[in-house]
């Protein structure tokens, strides 16, 4: 009966973000009713019956429902199933942000290139090495916002939620795989990087149920910190 809840806090309505028992009932295979939340008596998880591309479409739109459904309902990280999918997305995410220095790095170095089989491999090195330096200093800036905008108490728990969130919520990156294949202008990075700011906001929202201006204010620090450190790494000699 009903959907496999998660441990811990459990699944939420997407509509008020109030904690409901369980989602569905399911009667047979196909054949499932979907549970009202108590609080604002409103399905409590429609987006269970949608198909995945409506919704990603209301994860672009910054839908708060969506965040919900995704974070709260079909993620957690009471499981070991999710904790997995934490971290094949934090590599995932740090992958992609080192492919980012390089495309930056090798614009700067004006597609100098070097043949030798060492120096690539010590590039590549680098590169991680640069984008792990970055993301752990956005990480830190993020944990300090948390903890003296927002005012959450230190619990290792919740803060890695928060991280969860903001890593899950930056999936606009995967499009820098498309860099792969085809040109894009730089400026395509920025706007990337605009949109992953937007998104880490609403997710930051819906996890700790602050006002959108706080969580505005600790994304933007901890993105700026990370911004800069990456600055000095490429104009380093």
């Amino acid at each position: 009966m009903g959907d496999a809840q998660a441990e811990g806090e459990g699944p939420r309505c997407v509509g008020c973000g109030g904690r409901v028992k369980t989602l569905f009932v399911q009667y047979s295979p196909g054949n499932i009713r979907l549970m009202k939340c108590d609080n604002c008596k409103a399905v409590a998880d429609p987006y269970i019956e949608c198909e995945f591309m409506i919704i990603l479409i209301d994860l672009i739109l910054h839908k708060t429902r969506a965040y919900r459904h995704i974070l709260f309902n079909k993620l957690s990280m009471g499981s070991s199933v999710d904790k997995g999918i934490f971290y094949r997305s934090t590599l995932i995410h740090i992958a992609l942000d080192a492919f980012r220095i390089s495309f930056s790095k090798g614009n700067r170095a004006d597609g100098a290139s070097s043949t030798s089989i060492f120096s690539t491999i010590f590039n590549c090195f680098e590169v991680i090495g640069d984008a792990l330096l970055g993301n752990i200093i956005f990480a830190i800036i993020l944990f300090l916002g948390v903890r003296f905008i927002l005012k959450l108490s230190f619990d290792i728990t919740r803060y890695r939620e928060v991280l969860f969130a903001v890593i899950i919520s930056s999936y606009f990156k995967l499009f820098l795989f498309t860099m792969m294949v085809w040109e894009f202008p730089s400026s395509v990075i920025f706007i990337v990087e605009m949109f992953v700011l937007s998104s880490n906001v609403v997710a930051l929202r819906v996890v700790s149920q602050f006002p959108k201006a706080h969580c505005f204010g600790v994304c933007l620090m901890a993105h700026a910190a990370k911004y800069l450190t990456e600055r000095w790494i490429l104009w380093k000699p």
